[in-house]
Protein backbone atom coordinates (compact mmCIF):
# COMPACT_ATOMS: atom_id res chain seq x y z
CA UNK A 1 0.00 0.00 0.00
CA UNK A 2 1.24 3.47 -0.89
CA UNK A 3 0.27 6.83 0.66
CA UNK A 4 -1.65 7.56 -2.55
CA UNK A 5 -4.16 4.74 -2.06
CA UNK A 6 -7.62 5.67 -0.74
CA UNK A 7 -8.43 5.31 2.98
CA UNK A 8 -10.11 2.15 4.21
CA UNK A 9 -11.13 0.14 7.25
CA UNK A 10 -10.14 -3.53 7.58
CA UNK A 11 -11.42 -5.85 10.31
CA UNK A 12 -9.73 -8.96 11.68
CA UNK A 13 -12.02 -11.62 13.14
CA UNK A 14 -11.04 -14.99 14.56
CA UNK A 15 -12.58 -18.43 14.49
CA UNK A 16 -11.95 -18.71 18.24
CA UNK A 17 -10.64 -16.65 21.12
CA UNK A 18 -6.83 -16.39 21.01
CA UNK A 19 -6.74 -17.29 17.31
CA UNK A 20 -4.30 -14.45 16.63
CA UNK A 21 -6.54 -11.41 16.12
CA UNK A 22 -4.55 -9.11 18.39
CA UNK A 23 -1.28 -10.27 16.88
CA UNK A 24 -2.42 -9.78 13.29
CA UNK A 25 -3.85 -6.33 14.03
CA UNK A 26 -0.61 -5.31 15.77
CA UNK A 27 1.46 -6.58 12.87
CA UNK A 28 -0.66 -4.85 10.22
CA UNK A 29 -0.51 -1.59 12.17
CA UNK A 30 3.29 -1.73 12.34
CA UNK A 31 3.59 -2.67 8.64
CA UNK A 32 1.49 0.35 7.64
CA UNK A 33 3.07 2.74 10.15
CA UNK A 34 6.57 2.07 8.92
CA UNK A 35 5.35 2.65 5.35
CA UNK A 36 4.32 6.13 6.42
CA UNK A 37 0.57 5.44 6.51
CA UNK A 38 -1.44 7.08 9.29
CA UNK A 39 -3.05 4.00 10.83
CA UNK A 40 -4.95 3.43 14.07
CA UNK A 41 -6.23 0.29 15.83
CA UNK A 42 -9.84 -0.07 16.92
CA UNK A 43 -11.67 -2.65 18.99
CA UNK A 44 -15.38 -1.86 19.38
CA UNK A 45 -15.86 -4.08 22.43
CA UNK A 46 -13.28 -5.79 24.57
CA UNK A 47 -13.78 -8.09 27.55
CA UNK A 48 -10.55 -8.27 29.54
CA UNK A 49 -9.03 -7.62 32.94
CA UNK A 50 -5.76 -6.36 31.44
CA UNK A 51 -6.14 -2.65 30.80
CA UNK A 52 -4.12 0.49 30.22
CA UNK A 53 -4.46 4.15 31.15
CA UNK A 54 -4.41 6.81 28.43
CA UNK A 55 -2.71 10.19 28.77
CA UNK A 56 -6.01 11.87 29.61
CA UNK A 57 -6.92 9.36 32.32
CA UNK A 58 -9.14 6.96 30.39
CA UNK A 59 -9.10 3.17 30.56
CA UNK A 60 -8.86 0.86 27.54
CA UNK A 61 -7.91 -2.74 26.89
CA UNK A 62 -4.22 -3.58 27.15
CA UNK A 63 -4.19 -5.05 23.63
CA UNK A 64 -5.24 -1.71 22.13
CA UNK A 65 -2.42 0.06 23.98
CA UNK A 66 0.01 -2.43 22.40
CA UNK A 67 -1.58 -1.87 18.98
CA UNK A 68 -1.22 1.89 19.48
CA UNK A 69 2.49 1.36 20.10
CA UNK A 70 2.61 -0.72 16.92
CA UNK A 71 0.99 2.23 15.11
CA UNK A 72 3.56 4.65 16.62
CA UNK A 73 0.74 6.40 18.49
CA UNK A 74 -0.25 7.27 22.02
CA UNK A 75 -3.29 5.17 23.01
CA UNK A 76 -6.62 6.98 23.37
CA UNK A 77 -10.08 5.95 24.49
CA UNK A 78 -11.55 5.95 20.98
CA UNK A 79 -9.38 2.92 20.16
CA UNK A 80 -11.51 0.81 22.54
CA UNK A 81 -14.82 2.54 23.33
CA UNK A 82 -16.38 -0.42 25.20
CA UNK A 83 -14.36 -2.32 27.81
CA UNK A 84 -16.01 -4.99 29.96
CA UNK A 85 -14.13 -6.04 33.09
CA UNK A 86 -15.66 -9.22 34.57
CA UNK A 87 -16.08 -9.25 38.34
CA UNK A 88 -18.11 -12.48 38.49
CA UNK A 89 -19.12 -15.31 36.18
CA UNK A 90 -22.23 -13.40 35.08
CA UNK A 91 -21.40 -9.72 35.63
CA UNK A 92 -18.89 -7.06 34.64
CA UNK A 93 -17.99 -3.43 35.07
CA UNK A 94 -18.95 -1.53 31.91
CA UNK A 95 -16.45 1.12 30.78
CA UNK A 96 -17.62 3.50 28.06
CA UNK A 97 -15.02 5.62 26.24
CA UNK A 98 -12.57 5.29 29.09
CA UNK A 99 -14.86 5.87 32.06
CA UNK A 100 -16.57 3.30 34.29
CA UNK A 101 -20.32 3.62 33.78
CA UNK A 102 -21.92 0.89 35.90
CA UNK A 103 -22.02 -2.81 36.76
CA UNK A 104 -24.22 -5.08 34.66
CA UNK A 105 -24.98 -8.76 34.45
CA UNK A 106 -24.81 -10.48 31.07
CA UNK A 107 -28.53 -10.17 30.34
CA UNK A 108 -28.65 -6.47 31.21
CA UNK A 109 -25.64 -5.72 29.04
CA UNK A 110 -27.07 -7.70 26.13
CA UNK A 111 -30.09 -5.39 26.25
CA UNK A 112 -27.82 -2.34 26.67
CA UNK A 113 -25.79 -3.02 23.51
CA UNK A 114 -28.10 -0.94 21.34
CA UNK A 115 -27.08 2.09 23.44
CA UNK A 116 -23.41 1.05 23.59
CA UNK A 117 -23.43 0.95 19.80
CA UNK A 118 -23.74 4.75 19.75
CA UNK A 119 -20.45 5.13 21.62
CA UNK A 120 -18.80 2.57 19.34
CA UNK A 121 -19.64 4.45 16.16
CA UNK A 122 -18.96 7.84 17.69
CA UNK A 123 -15.40 6.70 18.48
CA UNK A 124 -15.04 5.00 15.10
CA UNK A 125 -15.98 8.18 13.27
CA UNK A 126 -13.49 10.16 15.37
CA UNK A 127 -10.70 7.81 14.31
CA UNK A 128 -11.76 7.89 10.65
CA UNK A 129 -11.47 11.67 10.66
CA UNK A 130 -7.88 11.52 11.95
CA UNK A 131 -6.37 8.42 10.32
CA UNK A 132 -6.19 7.04 6.81
CA UNK A 133 -6.50 3.36 7.73
CA UNK A 134 -8.37 1.77 10.64
CA UNK A 135 -7.50 -1.82 11.55
CA UNK A 136 -10.35 -3.27 13.61
CA UNK A 137 -10.14 -6.26 15.95
CA UNK A 138 -13.15 -8.45 16.56
CA UNK A 139 -13.89 -10.25 19.82
CA UNK A 140 -14.15 -13.99 20.34
CA UNK A 141 -15.79 -15.52 17.27
CA UNK A 142 -18.40 -14.13 14.84
CA UNK A 143 -20.11 -17.55 14.89
CA UNK A 144 -21.40 -17.24 18.46
CA UNK A 145 -25.04 -17.52 17.48
CA UNK A 146 -26.41 -16.60 20.90
CA UNK A 147 -24.68 -13.20 20.73
CA UNK A 148 -25.69 -12.21 17.20
CA UNK A 149 -28.59 -9.98 18.24
CA UNK A 150 -27.41 -6.35 18.54
CA UNK A 151 -23.82 -7.48 17.93
CA UNK A 152 -21.26 -4.65 18.02
CA UNK A 153 -18.11 -6.74 18.39
CA UNK A 154 -17.91 -8.75 15.15
CA UNK A 155 -20.15 -8.96 12.08
CA UNK A 156 -22.66 -6.55 13.54
CA UNK A 157 -19.98 -3.88 13.41
CA UNK A 158 -18.64 -5.01 10.01
CA UNK A 159 -22.05 -4.77 8.39
CA UNK A 160 -22.94 -1.42 9.96
CA UNK A 161 -19.54 0.06 9.02
CA UNK A 162 -19.54 -1.81 5.70
CA UNK A 163 -15.93 -2.89 6.16
CA UNK A 164 -14.18 -6.00 4.82
CA UNK A 165 -13.05 -8.81 7.13
CA UNK A 166 -10.08 -11.17 7.31
CA UNK A 167 -10.79 -14.41 9.16
CA UNK A 168 -7.83 -15.85 11.09
CA UNK A 169 -7.52 -19.34 12.62
CA UNK A 170 -4.87 -21.00 14.80
CA UNK A 171 -3.63 -24.24 13.22
CA UNK A 172 -1.71 -25.11 16.39
CA UNK A 173 -5.05 -25.88 18.06
CA UNK A 174 -5.94 -28.47 15.40
CA UNK A 175 -8.99 -28.56 13.14
CA UNK A 176 -8.10 -25.37 11.31
CA UNK A 177 -10.12 -26.17 8.17
CA UNK A 178 -13.20 -27.07 10.22
CA UNK A 179 -12.80 -23.80 12.13
CA UNK A 180 -12.64 -21.71 8.96
CA UNK A 181 -15.30 -23.49 6.92
CA UNK A 182 -17.61 -23.91 9.91
CA UNK A 183 -17.33 -20.27 10.93
CA UNK A 184 -18.01 -19.08 7.39
CA UNK A 185 -21.00 -21.45 7.08
CA UNK A 186 -22.59 -20.04 10.23
CA UNK A 187 -22.54 -16.50 8.86
CA UNK A 188 -25.43 -15.03 6.90
CA UNK A 189 -24.94 -14.49 3.17
CA UNK A 190 -24.44 -10.74 3.65
CA UNK A 191 -21.89 -11.40 6.41
CA UNK A 192 -20.06 -13.89 4.19
CA UNK A 193 -19.85 -11.18 1.55
CA UNK A 194 -17.71 -9.09 3.92
CA UNK A 195 -15.10 -11.83 4.36
CA UNK A 196 -12.23 -11.15 1.96
CA UNK A 197 -10.29 -14.31 2.80
CA UNK A 198 -8.31 -16.24 5.37
CA UNK A 199 -5.05 -16.20 7.32
CA UNK A 200 -3.73 -19.31 9.05
CA UNK A 201 -1.67 -18.70 12.17
CA UNK A 202 1.05 -20.60 14.10
CA UNK A 203 2.03 -23.17 11.46
CA UNK A 204 4.95 -25.51 12.15
CA UNK A 205 6.44 -27.81 9.52
CA UNK A 206 6.72 -28.07 5.75
CA UNK A 207 4.28 -25.76 3.99
CA UNK A 208 4.17 -28.12 1.01
CA UNK A 209 2.28 -30.61 3.18
CA UNK A 210 -0.37 -27.97 3.90
CA UNK A 211 -0.76 -26.85 0.29
CA UNK A 212 -3.45 -29.42 -0.70
CA UNK A 213 -5.58 -28.27 2.22
CA UNK A 214 -5.18 -24.62 1.24
CA UNK A 215 -6.22 -25.40 -2.34
CA UNK A 216 -9.26 -27.30 -1.06
CA UNK A 217 -10.21 -24.43 1.26
CA UNK A 218 -10.08 -21.88 -1.56
CA UNK A 219 -12.07 -24.14 -3.89
CA UNK A 220 -14.66 -24.94 -1.19
CA UNK A 221 -15.26 -21.35 -0.09
CA UNK A 222 -14.32 -19.33 -3.15
CA UNK A 223 -12.18 -17.10 -0.95
CA UNK A 224 -8.38 -16.77 -0.99
CA UNK A 225 -5.90 -17.76 1.68
CA UNK A 226 -3.75 -14.65 2.04
CA UNK A 227 -0.96 -16.56 3.72
CA UNK A 228 0.22 -18.87 6.47
CA UNK A 229 2.05 -17.36 9.43
CA UNK A 230 4.73 -19.50 11.08
CA UNK A 231 4.86 -20.28 14.78
CA UNK A 232 7.19 -17.61 16.18
CA UNK A 233 9.37 -19.13 18.89
CA UNK A 234 10.16 -16.78 21.75
CA UNK A 235 7.82 -14.11 20.40
CA UNK A 236 6.32 -11.78 23.01
CA UNK A 237 3.26 -9.57 22.79
CA UNK A 238 1.42 -8.40 25.89
CA UNK A 239 -1.65 -10.58 26.30
CA UNK A 240 -5.17 -9.26 25.96
CA UNK A 241 -6.31 -11.46 28.85
CA UNK A 242 -4.89 -15.01 28.89
CA UNK A 243 -1.84 -15.70 31.04
CA UNK A 244 1.25 -16.91 29.22
CA UNK A 245 3.63 -19.12 31.16
CA UNK A 246 6.36 -19.27 28.51
CA UNK A 247 9.66 -18.13 30.02
CA UNK A 248 13.07 -17.20 28.71
CA UNK A 249 15.53 -18.38 31.35
CA UNK A 250 19.31 -18.71 31.26
CA UNK A 251 19.95 -21.47 33.77
CA UNK A 252 23.66 -20.59 33.80
CA UNK A 253 22.93 -17.45 35.81
CA UNK A 254 21.78 -16.93 39.38
CA UNK A 255 18.04 -17.44 39.61
CA UNK A 256 15.56 -15.51 41.70
CA UNK A 257 12.46 -17.60 42.31
CA UNK A 258 9.25 -15.56 42.03
CA UNK A 259 5.81 -17.04 42.69
CA UNK A 260 2.48 -15.39 41.80
CA UNK A 261 -1.00 -16.75 42.55
CA UNK A 262 -3.43 -16.79 39.63
CA UNK A 263 -6.38 -15.17 41.37
CA UNK A 264 -9.88 -15.89 40.11
CA UNK A 265 -10.18 -12.24 38.97
CA UNK A 266 -6.50 -11.46 38.44
CA UNK A 267 -6.05 -8.15 36.64
CA UNK A 268 -3.14 -6.59 34.77
CA UNK A 269 -0.95 -9.68 34.97
CA UNK A 270 1.06 -8.07 32.16
CA UNK A 271 2.82 -6.36 35.11
CA UNK A 272 4.91 -9.52 35.31
CA UNK A 273 5.90 -9.93 31.67
CA UNK A 274 9.29 -8.26 32.30
CA UNK A 275 9.92 -10.85 35.02
CA UNK A 276 8.69 -13.74 32.88
CA UNK A 277 11.15 -12.70 30.18
CA UNK A 278 14.01 -11.86 32.59
CA UNK A 279 17.01 -14.21 32.17
CA UNK A 280 17.80 -14.15 35.91
CA UNK A 281 14.25 -14.80 37.13
CA UNK A 282 12.38 -18.08 37.42
CA UNK A 283 8.73 -17.05 37.60
CA UNK A 284 5.93 -19.49 38.47
CA UNK A 285 2.21 -18.77 38.23
CA UNK A 286 0.30 -20.95 40.71
CA UNK A 287 -3.32 -21.79 39.95
CA UNK A 288 -6.09 -23.16 42.19
CA UNK A 289 -5.28 -26.43 43.90
CA UNK A 290 -1.63 -26.39 42.83
CA UNK A 291 1.26 -26.82 45.24
CA UNK A 292 2.78 -23.52 46.34
CA UNK A 293 6.53 -23.83 45.72
CA UNK A 294 9.28 -22.20 47.72
CA UNK A 295 10.29 -18.75 46.53
CA UNK A 296 12.52 -15.77 47.18
CA UNK A 297 9.68 -13.41 46.33
CA UNK A 298 5.89 -13.83 46.43
CA UNK A 299 3.85 -11.20 44.57
CA UNK A 300 0.14 -10.77 45.18
CA UNK A 301 -1.23 -9.30 41.92
CA UNK A 302 -4.09 -6.96 41.16
CA UNK A 303 -7.69 -8.16 41.33
CA UNK A 304 -11.02 -6.95 39.97
CA UNK A 305 -12.73 -8.43 43.06
CA UNK A 306 -10.35 -8.03 45.99
CA UNK A 307 -12.48 -9.44 48.83
CA UNK A 308 -13.48 -12.49 46.79
CA UNK A 309 -9.86 -13.13 45.77
CA UNK A 310 -8.66 -12.64 49.33
CA UNK A 311 -10.96 -15.52 50.27
CA UNK A 312 -9.67 -17.44 47.23
CA UNK A 313 -6.14 -17.12 48.62
CA UNK A 314 -7.24 -18.42 52.01
CA UNK A 315 -9.18 -21.29 50.45
CA UNK A 316 -6.10 -22.31 48.46
CA UNK A 317 -3.69 -22.31 51.41
CA UNK A 318 -1.85 -19.09 50.70
CA UNK A 319 -2.17 -17.49 54.16
CA UNK A 320 -0.05 -20.09 56.02
CA UNK A 321 2.28 -20.33 53.01
CA UNK A 322 2.89 -16.56 53.15
CA UNK A 323 3.46 -16.66 56.90
CA UNK A 324 6.00 -19.48 56.50
CA UNK A 325 7.64 -17.65 53.60
CA UNK A 326 8.13 -14.55 55.76
CA UNK A 327 9.45 -16.57 58.72
CA UNK A 328 12.15 -17.97 56.46
CA UNK A 329 13.18 -14.48 55.34
CA UNK A 330 11.38 -14.32 51.98
CA UNK A 331 10.18 -11.07 50.46
CA UNK A 332 6.51 -10.26 49.80
CA UNK A 333 5.06 -7.69 47.42
CA UNK A 334 1.47 -6.64 46.81
CA UNK A 335 0.35 -4.66 43.75
CA UNK A 336 -2.96 -2.77 43.74
CA UNK A 337 -5.54 -5.31 45.00
CA UNK A 338 -2.69 -7.44 46.31
CA UNK A 339 -1.46 -4.41 48.25
CA UNK A 340 -4.90 -3.92 49.79
CA UNK A 341 -4.91 -7.56 50.97
CA UNK A 342 -1.77 -6.92 53.05
CA UNK A 343 -3.65 -4.57 55.38
CA UNK A 344 -5.89 -5.29 58.35
CA UNK A 345 -9.29 -4.56 56.77
CA UNK A 346 -10.96 -4.13 53.38
CA UNK A 347 -14.38 -2.47 53.33
CA UNK A 348 -16.78 -2.34 50.40
CA UNK A 349 -19.88 -0.63 51.89
CA UNK A 350 -21.29 0.32 48.48
CA UNK A 351 -20.70 -3.18 47.12
CA UNK A 352 -18.62 -1.84 44.25
CA UNK A 353 -16.72 -5.11 43.83
CA UNK A 354 -18.43 -7.60 46.09
CA UNK A 355 -21.65 -8.52 47.83
CA UNK A 356 -19.61 -8.74 51.05
CA UNK A 357 -19.33 -5.47 52.99
CA UNK A 358 -15.95 -6.10 54.61
CA UNK A 359 -13.24 -8.66 55.19
CA UNK A 360 -10.14 -8.92 57.35
CA UNK A 361 -6.90 -8.65 55.42
CA UNK A 362 -3.71 -10.57 56.14
CA UNK A 363 -2.77 -7.97 58.78
CA UNK A 364 0.82 -7.65 57.57
CA UNK A 365 0.66 -3.86 57.17
CA UNK A 366 -1.10 -1.48 59.59
CA UNK A 367 -3.61 0.02 57.15
CA UNK A 368 -7.22 -0.23 56.05
CA UNK A 369 -8.80 0.10 52.60
CA UNK A 370 -12.25 1.33 51.65
CA UNK A 371 -13.56 0.64 48.15
CA UNK A 372 -14.95 3.91 46.77
CA UNK A 373 -17.31 4.58 43.87
CA UNK A 374 -14.88 6.72 41.88
CA UNK A 375 -12.11 4.86 40.08
CA UNK A 376 -8.66 6.44 40.16
CA UNK A 377 -6.99 6.38 36.73
CA UNK A 378 -3.66 8.06 36.14
CA UNK A 379 -0.17 7.63 34.83
CA UNK A 380 2.50 8.25 37.44
CA UNK A 381 6.22 8.99 37.59
CA UNK A 382 8.17 8.75 40.83
CA UNK A 383 11.14 7.30 42.65
CA UNK A 384 11.47 4.08 44.57
CA UNK A 385 11.80 4.67 48.29
CA UNK A 386 14.02 1.59 48.60
CA UNK A 387 16.44 3.37 46.27
CA UNK A 388 15.99 7.15 46.24
CA UNK A 389 17.81 7.69 42.95
CA UNK A 390 15.86 5.06 41.00
CA UNK A 391 13.07 6.42 38.77
CA UNK A 392 9.90 4.40 38.31
CA UNK A 393 6.98 4.88 35.94
CA UNK A 394 3.61 3.19 35.79
CA UNK A 395 -0.11 3.72 36.12
CA UNK A 396 -2.88 3.39 38.68
CA UNK A 397 -6.28 1.73 38.20
CA UNK A 398 -8.15 1.26 41.49
CA UNK A 399 -11.26 2.13 43.46
CA UNK A 400 -9.73 1.51 46.88
CA UNK A 401 -8.48 4.27 49.19
CA UNK A 402 -5.98 3.11 51.81
CA UNK A 403 -5.21 4.83 55.12
CA UNK A 404 -3.18 3.98 58.21
CA UNK A 405 0.23 4.27 59.89
CA UNK A 406 1.86 1.87 57.39
CA UNK A 407 1.59 4.56 54.71
CA UNK A 408 4.05 6.73 56.66
CA UNK A 409 6.75 4.41 55.33
CA UNK A 410 5.96 4.57 51.58
CA UNK A 411 7.17 2.37 48.75
CA UNK A 412 7.23 5.06 46.06
CA UNK A 413 7.63 8.82 46.27
CA UNK A 414 5.62 10.77 43.71
CA UNK A 415 5.91 14.51 43.00
CA UNK A 416 2.64 15.35 44.77
CA UNK A 417 2.23 12.48 47.24
CA UNK A 418 3.56 9.15 48.44
CA UNK A 419 2.33 5.73 47.36
CA UNK A 420 2.26 2.33 48.99
CA UNK A 421 3.95 1.08 52.12
CA UNK A 422 6.87 -0.97 53.45
CA UNK A 423 7.15 -3.04 56.59
CA UNK A 424 9.62 -2.08 59.32
CA UNK A 425 11.66 -5.23 58.69
CA UNK A 426 11.86 -4.39 54.94
CA UNK A 427 10.43 -7.78 53.96
CA UNK A 428 7.09 -6.48 52.66
CA UNK A 429 6.37 -3.87 50.01
CA UNK A 430 3.01 -2.77 48.64
CA UNK A 431 2.03 -0.28 45.95
CA UNK A 432 -0.88 0.82 43.78
CA UNK A 433 1.43 1.26 40.78
CA UNK A 434 1.08 -1.11 37.85
CA UNK A 435 3.89 -1.50 35.32
CA UNK A 436 6.67 -0.82 37.81
CA UNK A 437 8.86 -3.61 36.37
CA UNK A 438 8.76 -2.14 32.85
CA UNK A 439 11.51 0.36 33.61
CA UNK A 440 14.83 -1.53 33.69
CA UNK A 441 16.32 0.59 36.49
CA UNK A 442 13.28 0.13 38.72
CA UNK A 443 13.16 -3.58 37.88
CA UNK A 444 16.81 -3.99 38.87
CA UNK A 445 16.28 -2.13 42.16
CA UNK A 446 13.21 -4.20 43.07
CA UNK A 447 14.90 -7.50 42.20
CA UNK A 448 17.95 -6.49 44.23
CA UNK A 449 15.63 -5.75 47.17
CA UNK A 450 14.13 -9.23 46.67
CA UNK A 451 17.58 -10.83 46.90
CA UNK A 452 18.90 -11.09 43.35
CA UNK A 453 22.62 -10.37 43.24
CA UNK A 454 23.97 -8.31 40.33
CA UNK A 455 20.48 -7.83 38.89
CA UNK A 456 20.57 -6.81 35.23
CA UNK A 457 17.17 -6.11 33.74
CA UNK A 458 16.80 -6.04 29.95
CA UNK A 459 15.23 -3.01 28.25
CA UNK A 460 11.58 -4.13 28.15
CA UNK A 461 10.39 -1.38 25.79
CA UNK A 462 13.16 -2.28 23.35
CA UNK A 463 12.17 -5.95 23.61
CA UNK A 464 8.59 -5.07 22.65
CA UNK A 465 9.82 -2.95 19.74
CA UNK A 466 12.08 -5.74 18.48
CA UNK A 467 9.19 -8.21 18.55
CA UNK A 468 6.81 -5.78 16.80
CA UNK A 469 9.39 -5.33 14.05
CA UNK A 470 9.88 -9.08 13.87
CA UNK A 471 6.12 -9.52 13.56
CA UNK A 472 5.87 -6.95 10.78
CA UNK A 473 8.76 -8.61 8.94
CA UNK A 474 6.94 -11.96 9.25
CA UNK A 475 3.75 -10.51 7.78
CA UNK A 476 5.69 -8.92 4.93
CA UNK A 477 7.28 -12.30 4.13
CA UNK A 478 4.34 -14.67 4.56
CA UNK A 479 1.18 -12.70 3.66
CA UNK A 480 0.09 -11.26 0.33
CA UNK A 481 -0.25 -7.79 1.80
CA UNK A 482 -0.62 -6.12 -1.59
CA UNK A 483 -3.67 -8.24 -2.30
CA UNK A 484 -5.12 -7.63 1.18
CA UNK A 485 -4.73 -3.85 0.99
CA UNK A 486 -5.92 -3.60 -2.60
CA UNK A 487 -9.06 -5.64 -1.86
CA UNK A 488 -9.75 -3.60 1.28
CA UNK A 489 -9.34 -0.33 -0.60
CA UNK A 490 -11.55 -1.61 -3.44
CA UNK A 491 -14.25 -2.56 -0.95
CA UNK A 492 -14.07 0.93 0.53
Amino acid sequence: MSPEQPPFTLMVQGTTSDAGKSVLVSGLCRVLARRGIRVAPFKPQNMALNSAVTEDGGEIGRAQAVQAQASLLEPNVDMNPILLKPNSDIGAQVIIQGKALTEMDAVAYHNYKAIAKQAVFESYQCLKQRYKVIIVEGAGSPAEINLRDNDIANMGFAEEADCPVILIADIDRGGVFAHLVGTLALLSSSEQHHVLGFVINKFRGDLALLKPGLDWLEQRTGKPVFGVLPYLQGFHLEAEDAISTQQVIDHGKTQLKVVIPVLSRISNHTDFDPLRLHPQVNLTFVGPGQTIPGADLIILPGSKSVIRDLQWLRDNGWEPAIQKHLRYGGKLMGICGGFQMLGTLIEDPLHIESSVSSAEGFGLLDMQTRIAAEKQLRRVIGRLAISDDTPVTGYEIHCGVSTGPALNYPAIRLPDRDDGARSDDKQILGTYMHGLFDNSQACEALLSWAGLKAAQAPDYFLRKEVDLERLADTLEEHLDLTKIFDLAATHA
